[in-house]
């Protein structure tokens, strides 16, 4: 029979409490040198936004030497820090060949001031906050009493502020240009547009497009790709660390997942010892990993995981052991500056009329949905197929070891040479010289491992909806598996309240869900639109737009809102040039007759 093997993951390195690699020699500094450094730019729709509204991002990561598309970090991540330097979100994003997107509610509870917009990998991390893109973010609340950290410092300050920013409009590209069927709309009219690339394949990349109202509350404009382009030029190329000093590794094959094990008496790390990572859930995932020499471990986390916990595990139940889940260090965000800007008594109109705009539209956000994109599926079982018993379809036994015997077969509880219970799998002979062996099974209840087998030998079969079963041989680092044992409860429940010596349940964040964002419409032959309120300031959202093409035709439809509007298309070439282009319409209010 051949063997499977899932693969184990040995931490050749030395990790810190927080997760940072030392450089051990000269011939391990030239390896670290090799890997180029990275930067990244965020395209958003602040920088002001009020309660009520979302903030919407698209970010890309680029290779700092060569200012195209990263290879090197498979996440990135996005986070919202306010002037005290405290973390309102980080946002852990999946990247697709460098780009990813995301979104992020302002609520009441968030009080007005200045914040900074950030985008970084781990990689990043190592050059400092200088290699961190940094962007302004102003949040108004209304519904708070304190506006402190909007107001003006001093008589002088607000004397000396000037809330008329002069704000850079970029003009069509000789690249790419935007062109609309007109420049003036009604309210609720359709606006066609036409996006055109002059430049053939100097001109594909990957852009996101936005239809916003011009803020009538002045500000620092959000920074464009090209503005970006020039502030982030000398951007490190790699790293700056020596022999002994301590970095932050790059994610470089998915999610790291990393902790520590250590004797529980002793307090001593425990070496060279297995670990078992299981992420519950009808698509689960299991990993295997080992202790270094100093008792650290960790796993690399490719697909996506459906279960925001991980549960961790050591097998071995000769004695007790304590499982850290460690975490890397926050970014060092000494010295980072904020906006200067400050509310003034005539923004007073224009911040009341935004803010009954967004209740309206809050209190007819179900009718207007956006929808989460299904991620990969997952295959648990890795190309095997299970056989597969559905317990409804039998004569129902009370217990798990009973159901094994009576009613799925190939499988059963077995004595080891200690005399302790566990389930074997028969083997699925291929060969007639293979031998006999009397390995365990690996056996998992809704997607969690289980290590003793016994534990659940008087589970209430009543509760388990399926049993699936693989019968091939596994080897998960230097112990041999027969089969595995998959159990579905019909609750799906199982790691709630799960608790097991040697084993520990922790967060394991997800990376944020891409979606797609509702497009509102307004056609002659559905009315369902007609009697809900449209006070949209962003007309069209899209986060990225690949562009491998001479031309493209979009439509989006105007709200209940007059003014100007401008539509920008943001972002860089597949040669990493960057381009901002915009282009102005008017909407004006419908006349009644």
């Amino acid at each position: 029979m051949k063997t499977k093997t899932i693969a184990i993951l040995f931490l050749l390195s030395v990790f810190y409490a927080q997760a940072q690699y030392v450089i051990k020699d000269g011939a391990d500094l030239l390896k670290l040198k090799k890997v180029p450094q990275e930067k990244a730019y965020i395209d958003h729709n602040g920088p002001i936004l009020l309660s009520g509204e979302y903030l919407y991002y698209s970010v890309h990561f680029f290779n700092a030497q060569t200012n195209k598309l990263t290879d090197v970090s498979k996440i990135g991540y996005v986070a919202l820090v306010n002037e005290s330097k405290q973390f309102f979100f980080e946002h852990k994003i999946k990247l697709a060949k460098g780009h990813g997107a995301g979104d992020f509610f302002v609520t009441t509870e968030i009080p007005s001031g200045k914040y900074k917009l950030l985008g970084y990998t781990q990689w990043m991390k190592n050059a400092g906050l200088s290699q961190v893109f940094k962007d302004d973010i102003i949040i108004i609340n209304p519904y708070l009493a304190d506006q402190t950290a909007l107001l003006p410092k001093s008589n002088t300050h607000l004397e000396n502020y000037v809330d008329e920013k002069e704000t850079k409009r970029s003009i069509d590209s000789a690249t790419i240009a935007l062109s609309t069927n007109k420049s003036t709309y009604q309210t609720r009219e359709k606006v066609g547009l036409t996006i055109k690339n002059y430049k053939g394949p100097l001109g594909y990349g990957t852009y996101s497009i936005k239809v916003k109202k011009i803020d009538e509350l002045n500000s620092t404009p959000a920074l464009e790709a090209t503005t970006y382009a020039t502030n982030y030029f000398n951007a490190n190329k790699q790293i700056t660390q020596a022999v002994g000093d301590s970095i932050f590794l790059p994610e470089q094959r998915g999610e790291l997942f990393f902790g520590k094990v250590v004797d529980k008496e002793t307090k001593v790390p425990v070496p060279n010892i297995p670990v078992v990572i299981s992420i519950p859930g009808k698509e689960f995932l299991l990993k295997f990993s080992q202790t270094d020499d100093k008792g650290n471990f960790y796993s690399y986390f490719i697909k996506d995981h459906k279960h925001a916990m991980a549960i961790v595990q050591i097998e071995n139940q000769d004695k007790s052991y304590t499982i850290e889940k460690s975490s890397t260090r926050k970014l060092d965000l000494a010295g980072l500056s904020f906006s200067d800007f400050v509310l003034t008594e005539k923004m007073a109109q224009s911040i009341k009329d935004r803010s009954i705009a967004n209740q309206i539209e809050n209190q007819f956000f179900t009718a207007k949905p956006d929808s989460i994109l299904a991620s990969d599926p997952i295959d648990p079982f890795d190309g095997g197929i299970p056989e597969v018993v559905l317990l409804e379809e039998y004569t129902l036994f009370p217990t798990l070891e009973e159901t094994l015997k009576e009613v799925v077969e190939y499988s059963g509880y077995r004595k080891n040479d200690q005399g302790k219970d566990y389930i074997k799998v028969s083997q699925d002979f291929k060969d007639y010289n293979e031998q006999y062996n009397d390995f365990p099974a690996i056996v998992l209840v809704d997607g969690v491992f289980i290590p003793q087998h016994s534990e659940i030998r008087n589970m209430d079969a009543r509760t388990i909806e399926k049993i699936s079963l693989i019968r091939d041989q596994f080897r998960l680092g230097q112990k041999d598996y027969q089969g595995i044992v998959s159990i579905e409860t019909f609750k799906g429940d199982y790691v709630e309240g799960y608790s097991a010596p040697n084993s520990t349940v922790v967060p394991f964040e997800r990376p944020v869900s891409k979606k797609n964002y509702f497009v509102q419409k307004y056609l002659a032959e559905d009315t369902s639109y007609q009697r809900i309120p449209d006070y949209r300031n962003l007309l069209f959202w899209q986060p990225q737009l690949r562009i491998n093409e001479s031309t493209y035709n979009f439509e989006f439809y105007t709200s209940d809102l007059d003014g100007e509007f401008e539509i920008t298309l943001n972002g860089f070439t597949s040669y990493g040039k960057p381009l901002t282009v915009s282009k102005k319409i008017t909407v004006v209010a419908q006349q009644l007759d």
